[in-house]
């Protein structure tokens, strides 16, 4: 058996969709741990970067309990998009913070959320932005929050990519 028969079996299988929700999940109660076990209070940037990611979650919860060809196509389709968004903002969020003119960089206050799904009024614990976008006090091996973001949201969408590349090479349509 083939490395792109492999990949594209295990993605079949309620296991994979597993470690990519404990995965997304366990970022989602970090950040809830950094916003408030270490008070520090997430920007705009950090709510919408926070979304993202509960659409990868949301891929993984998904395919683990409803697994079947129309579940695991939305599953891709959600996991690329958000991860793609979140990789998105993230760099957006890097450039305000390595603004050469920190007058001119700047970010919303109140989220943006559509006026069907206003996730920080309903959630505020969880979404509301109370941080500023330039502030950066945690740092890990010399890079930010938002740095760290740009990484973890490329892995994901790189492995979906690869993922979903295997299934339809393999042609066994997700």
């Amino acid at each position: 058996m083939s490395l792109i028969q492999s990949i594209s079996r295990l993605a079949a299988h309620k296991a994979a969709w597993l470690i990519l929700f404990i995965t997304s999940l366990g970022l989602e109660l970090a950040a809830l741990y950094f916003q408030y076990g270490l008070g520090l209070a997430p920007c705009i940037m950090c709510i919408y970067q926070r979304t993202a990611m509960y659409g990868v979650v949301l891929a993984g919860l998904l395919v683990m309990l409803i697994n079947n060809r129309l579940t695991r196509f939305a599953g891709f389709v959600i996991w690329l998009v958000s991860a793609g968004w979140g990789w998105l903002i993230a760099r957006e969020h890097v450039e305000i913070s390595n603004a050469s003119n920190p007058f001119f960089a700047s970010c919303e206050i109140v989220p943006n959320f559509p006026s069907f799904l206003p996730l920080h009024e309903w959630l505020p614990a969880i979404f509301a932005a109370k941080g500023d976008c330039m502030e950066d006090g945690w740092r890990f091996m010399s890079m930010g929050m938002a740095e760290w973001m740009v990484i973890l949201f490329g892995a994901y969408f790189i492995t979906g990519v690869v993922v979903l590349s295997c299934r339809l090479l393999d042609k066994k349509s997700f």
